[in-house]
């Protein structure tokens, strides 16, 4: 008799609907890839503060500030000063990034409930969401690799976060640098920050990349250099992780006892002609020289360095100052490293001590200036709020005839730059910003947004065109064709605009 086999119809149904699933999938990455082409994508703002010499935050502003619309961003759980906390939204630096594709633009913002998200910028709706193992503080960075075979690998996106809510100084394993593909929001590769004798293996900073070289400053205190290529990762700890080229150990036993375990570089790296400058919370600010391969220009400080610097149109470097670990007060230092740094102060501006929260003075965010955005022979002015809760407005290229201030380590004298305004509104560790003659300041109790008004003496006055109370803002903003983009602590992203 011959014997008629059995079929188990449920495994085959089964099989059937991965098979179709698998085919679908494919299809739609191979959609992606023939939708989207390289010629039709355009990144306008790729980094923290825009570009590689972090002075530029988007082209036109509106005149008021009516919500377009908003998304929730969620929260996560992180620790923070010894306790478990809930954040909210995004916060210091949370700068969206700006991206086009045939005429429609996107947004990447990072998150506290660990996500990143690539958003449409016209309506907020969610495109994709990748999601790390800690809370998202940074501004990610998009390298386009030349060498990609297909678009999904062109557009990655360099993002850090947090070590890891659960994970601690001494943990094997801290993965807070990630590259995830633009187009898809795959991950391609992740980054363990080693132990060191910093108190963190966070990652806040956004990374410099250089044709097919990332450079990155880790918490851990070790300025990095690598492949951001996944095609060349290797297996490492269990994980692929990009080939690492050098890491420079940016701290010293002195900066230990002067500083203890809080040896955290946050800030992200400035390129100024052939040094990548980074300031870092020992104090110092380091010149790594791209062609030598090594740091060949530093300047000591001695205070806790957050902000990043811009680089002005006179090729200098203005570093914003908090009040700690130093005599003398906080403030902005212009710095020329085109001179030795003995001789590198071009000027000091002060401001005053003032204790806020776990903060005693200065400067925490950016300075922001308009080099981007006028020409040569028209005013440059720089833009900060310090601790004490003062808007500044100073012409970074002029300084006041026969006026000496002290200096941060409270002994040597210099000269000052002209304050052409100065207002009380609220204290903050964002970074105002500001085009063209607009200004828009985030604060811990709303958000300001002012027009410049230069009178015919060049007398400069501010006109407060629109303020949104009652929210609570860390992150940095962008803005795009009359729109701003900006994370608030309440939990949500914001478009707003005319």
């Amino acid at each position: 008799m011959i014997k008629i086999p059995t079929f188990n119809y449920q495994k085959i149904v089964s099989f059937i609907f991965i098979a179709i699933l698998f085919l679908s999938c494919n299809q739609a990455d191979n959609n992606i890839e023939k939708n989207i082409s390289s010629d039709s994508i355009t990144i306008h703002i790729s980094t923290f503060l825009g570009n590689q010499s972090r002075n530029y935050y988007g082209n036109k502003c509106p005149d008021s500030l009516n919500v377009i619309w908003k998304f929730y961003l969620g929260e996560g759980l992180s620790p923070a000063y010894n306790t478990q906390k809930i954040w909210k939204g995004a916060g210091w630096t949370g700068q969206p990034l700006l991206v086009e594709e045939k005429g429609e633009l996107f947004i990447i913002q990072g998150a506290f409930d660990y996500s990143l998200r690539k958003l449409k910028a016209a309506t907020g709706e969610l495109v994709w969401q990748y999601k790390f193992d800690d809370i998202l503080k940074g501004t990610g960075s998009i390298w386009v690799n030349q060498n990609a075979e297909n678009i999904e690998d062109k557009y990655i996106i360099i993002q850090g976060s947090r070590k890891g809510w659960d994970k601690t100084k001494d943990s094997l394993y801290c993965t807070s640098l990630r590259a995830v593909s633009y187009i898809s929001g795959k991950e391609k590769w992740r980054m363990n920050s080693v132990a060191t004798d910093s108190y963190t293996r966070d990652v806040d900073a956004s990374a410099l990349i250089i044709n097919d070289t990332a450079y990155i400053p880790l918490e851990n205190a070790l300025f990095t250099v690598f492949d951001p290529d996944y095609k060349n990762v290797q297996e490492l700890d269990g994980m692929m992780q990009p080939k690492i080229y050098k890491q420079l150990q940016y701290y010293t036993q002195a900066d230990i006892d002067a500083h203890g375990d809080d040896l955290v570089p946050e800030a992200s790296p400035t390129l100024l002609k052939n040094r990548i400058y980074t300031p870092s919370g020992t104090g110092w600010v380091y010149g790594y020289n791209i062609n030598k391969k090594e740091n060949d220009w530093e300047y000591y400080i001695g205070a806790d360095l957050n902000g990043t610097l811009p680089v002005t149109d006179d090729n200098c470097l203005l570093v914003s100052i908090e009040k700690q670990y130093i005599d003398g007060k906080g403030g902005v230092l212009k710095l020329d490293p085109s001179k030795k740094p003995e001789d590198a102060v071009v000027w000091f501006f002060p401001t005053p001590n003032f204790e806020w929260l776990h903060w005693e003075g200065g400067i925490v965010g950016s300075v922001s200036i308009n080099d981007s955005y006028i020409t040569k022979e028209e005013q440059h002015i720089a833009v900060f709020i310090d601790i004490a809760g003062y808007l500044y407005l100073i012409d970074h290229t002029q300084i006041e005839k026969d006026t000496l201030v002290v200096a941060p380590n409270n002994k040597d004298m210099f000269p000052t730059p002209k304050l052409l305004k100065k207002i009380k509104i609220v204290g903050t560790i964002a970074t105002p910003i500001i085009i063209n003659d607009k200004i828009i300041a985030p604060t811990d109790e709303g958000l300001f947004l002012y027009q410049i008004i230069i009178d015919n003496n060049k007398n400069v006055d501010l006109k407060l065109l629109d303020k949104i109370d009652d929210i609570s803002i860390d992150a940095t903003p962008i803005v795009w064709n009359g729109k701003i983009y900006i994370a608030a602590l309440d939990g949500y992203l914001y478009c707003l605009g005319n």
